[in-house]
């Protein structure tokens, strides 16, 4: 794994890069932040871990500037500043997490291997379509042929993840664990229910039909063909 590590204190930059070292990683270290800006768009790196209090660029400035290139690379931010508001400042700057000085160097290990193991990351799709229906995932806004359909928030969250999955059959397994956060069989008919319910909404008064339910296998949200 190749890292770039944005620290301006030598002692600790020297710490961290000589641990990882010994670890098998391999790591660039910038020791401001415009120098580790430019590095982090010259190079292709698995991982940054990027010091929030930097000199030339500060690491929140930083990491702004990166996510607004369109940079998905995992990013884990240190800071000397404890406080809850100072650390959502930093996730919501586009950290992929947070950890406080000073730290046990086997947690900031454990840290970068649950970074390593996460999906790269991708950007969301805001609009999802099927045929004439669509949902604004930003504005929560769902429509067929133009017209306006009212859903309540759990009929929402299925349609969204069957349109998510359309053309794939999903089992209520699925629905239940993905939809309703059950990862249990609570032997009632929720499923059903709000399939029933939501069919009524996006098929009832359109052509074709979309929503359909695979016998013995779970539901499909297809376009005919």
């Amino acid at each position: 794994m190749h890292i770039l590590l944005i620290e301006d204190d030598y002692e600790t930059g020297a710490y961290i890069q000589r641990g990882l070292h010994e670890q098998g990683y391999v790591v660039d270290h910038a020791r401001d932040g415009r120098d580790g800006l430019f590095q982090a768009t010259e190079v292709q790196y698995d991982l940054m871990i990027i010091d929030r209090m930097l000199p030339g660029l500060d690491g929140l400035a930083l990491l702004r500037a990166l996510r607004s290139t369109g940079t998905r690379t995992p990013v884990l931010m240190l800071t000397a500043l404890g406080e809850v508001d100072q650390r959502v400042e930093g996730l919501e700057a586009g950290a992929d997490d947070y950890l406080a000085k000073p730290f046990a160097f086997i947690e900031l290990l454990a840290r970068i291997n649950a970074l390593s193991r996460r999906p790269p990351l991708q950007e969301r799709v805001t609009i999802l379509c099927l045929t004439d229906l669509q949902m604004d995932r930003l504005s929560h806004r769902v429509q067929r042929a133009g017209q306006l359909i009212e859903l309540q928030p759990r009929e929402y969250r299925l349609l969204e993840y069957l349109l998510l999955h359309s053309g794939e059959v999903v089992t209520r397994t699925m629905l239940l664990e993905q939809v309703w956060d059950f990862h249990f069989d609570p032997h009632t008919s929720v499923v059903e229910t709000h399939i029933s319910r939501l069919r009524s909404k996006i098929d009832r008064d359109f052509k074709p039909l979309l929503l359909h339910t695979i016998r013995g296998a779970g539901y499909c949200l297809r376009a005919p063909g």
